[in-house]
């Protein structure tokens, strides 16, 4: 049960890129509480899962002896809901949401990357996806604002 959590369902399983298929599953739930619930329920939503989500990690690297192992894609789908959370209005904002989510969460710049390499533990393995899916959120409301500018 704590694997079929950690992986969202097994997403995190597949092959190749586990990261990137969480967090388009997480995206496409995402979307739907979004689009029929709203924003501040998907906010709020993010937020339990990464509180949540801490504890189980501690508990299953405790078991594995792993940390941040490839197919916990849990922090992705967190941070995927953070981000559409943020900038999720229109289909453009969704598409650079997730984007800018999934480059901010692999290339890791800034604090981001600190965060994945001096925090252990749950908290580690969920806060520099939370990290990215604010500032990817801030960029993806950023961009599509400049877009609707020049357009």
């Amino acid at each position: 049960m704590q694997k079929l959590f950690l992986t969202f369902f097994g997403t995190g399983l597949l092959k190749p890129a586990p990261g990137t298929w969480g967090s388009l599953a997480g995206a496409v739930f995402g979307v739907l509480i979004f689009k029929f619930i709203g924003d501040q329920t998907l906010f709020l939503a993010s937020l339990l899962l990464f509180l949540a989500s801490i504890k189980v990690i501690n508990d299953y690297e405790s078991k594995t002896g792993s940390h941040d192992a490839n197919h916990i894609v849990i922090d992705e789908v967190a941070g995927v809901w953070l981000t559409i959370s943020i900038s999720g209005e229109t289909w453009m904002q969704i598409a650079l949401s997730i984007i800018f989510f999934r480059v901010l969460d692999i290339t890791k710049p800034s604090i981001i990357g600190r965060i994945d390499k001096n925090v252990k533990g749950g908290l580690g393995v969920m806060g520099d996806d939370m990290v990215a899916g604010l500032f990817a959120g801030l960029l993806s409301a950023i961009v599509y604002q400049a877009i609707n500018y020049v357009i």
